[in-house]
């Protein structure tokens, strides 16, 4: 009688030891793309649209605004890049007058340019040796309120990049007089410059106001 085919012997034990490696093999190949699936995606978002000219605009200012609040920027240096600013809005609102409140290419990528330009300026203006310092005196403490103040209008919208370079220029005169009456008179000021200095402030803090309400 011939030798019986045991499907339990040891080829089926070879094939169950063959088909497990498989199986491991498998699980090994497949370890790195089910590691991928499973961990959090950390692919940035799609680039973001260009931002608009209002927004860069509104960009600069906060950037203007943050310098005159650190010191980082003089009341001469925030005035010509208010007067700068005001003139890019203008030639913006003239640009849409002229086409139905739209702007071309060309004049968007000229616009651009003067954006660019204004941008480096700031930070340059933010980063030179050039830095605003009051002291703790009356007057140096009432000089740094009134850029705070005009810094918040230029941040919130409550006062136009020229409003701003006007107020900025007029600051500047204040400061201008200060030390020059400082360095006339052994870095102190006489009871009558004072009142002066105080009499301008005075004028310059109600036109901020004025100004920041509309009036």
């Amino acid at each position: 009688m011939g030798r019986q085919f045991n499907p339990k012997g040891p080829w089926r034990n070879h094939m169950k030891h063959r088909m497990t490696m498989l199986a491991v093999a498998a699980l090994i190949a497949s370890g790195p793309a089910f590691a991928q699936q499973s961990q959090p995606t950390t692919q940035t978002q799609p680039n973001q649209p260009a931002p608009t000219i209002h927004q860069r605009e509104q960009n600069q200012q906060n950037r203007i605004a943050n310098g005159m609040d650190s010191g980082q920027l003089t009341a001469g240096e925030s005035k010509n890049l208010e007067s700068r600013e005001a003139n890019i809005n203008r030639e913006v609102k003239d640009d849409r007058a002229g086409d139905n409140g739209k702007l071309t290419q060309q004049e968007r990528q000229q616009i651009n340019k003067q954006q660019n330009n204004l941008s480096h300026s700031i930070y340059q203006d933010k980063h030179n040796a050039a830095q605003a310092h009051y002291g703790n005196s009356e007057v140096g403490q009432r000089q740094q309120r009134q850029q705070e103040r005009i810094a918040n209008g230029i941040r919130n919208g409550t006062m136009t990049a020229g409003q701003a370079a006007r107020d900025e220029n007029k600051e500047q005169g204040i400061n201008e007089q200060v030390r020059a009456d400082r360095a006339g008179n052994g870095g102190k000021l006489t009871g009558q410059e004072k009142a002066q200095v105080n009499k301008e402030q005075n004028q310059m803090s109600r036109k901020i106001y004025n100004q920041k309400h509309g009036k």
